[in-house]
């Protein structure tokens, strides 16, 4: 077992961050690691005097609450043997997915998350973290048809 073999996974509440999570899973029980789910948030807000659509506190909370329902779905899919951890960051998912790879073995992607950009194969934030990454990038597809296995995902070492 090699408890130090350390996989980050970004987490969005998307179908991607959602594949994403379970090859980390997948990955870190064959190479007896662990996994860090990431969910970076930031608040986006627009404050009107008094009134804001929401507030800073709101969106960590959600975040939060979204996490803590994807680490649980993933317990109830594969055992809660695996060392799994999430955390919420407040940053640019880019900026804090890579800050977060410094000290992990793996860094792992869906490929399409809730950006409203879309890219012809990675979504903005996958290809910032290839780009800016100090460890190696796996990159999830999301097939077209949601029942298609976990397969062949882009890797950059």
């Amino acid at each position: 077992m090699n408890a130090n073999y350390l996989i980050v996974v970004g987490v969005d509440g998307s179908e991607g961050g959602r594949r994403a999570l379970e090859w980390a899973a997948g990955e870190a029980a064959t190479r007896g690691g662990a996994v860090q789910a990431i969910v970076a948030w930031s608040w986006d807000g627009i404050e009107l005097g008094p009134v804001a659509t929401s507030y800073p506190e709101e969106e960590q909370q959600r975040a939060g609450q979204m996490l803590d329902r994807e680490i649980k779905a993933l317990i109830e899919r594969r055992g809660s043997h695996l060392p799994v951890a999430g955390e919420v960051i407040e940053g640019r998912p880019a900026d804090v997915l890579t800050a977060a790879g410094r000290t992990a073995d793996l860094l792992v992607l869906g490929s399409h998350g809730h950006s409203r950009v879309r890219h012809t194969v990675l979504g903005s934030v996958s290809e910032e973290c290839i780009r800016k990454a100090a460890c190696p990038v796996v990159v999830i597809p999301v097939p077209v048809h949601r029942n298609e296995p976990v397969r062949d995902p882009v890797l950059r070492t």
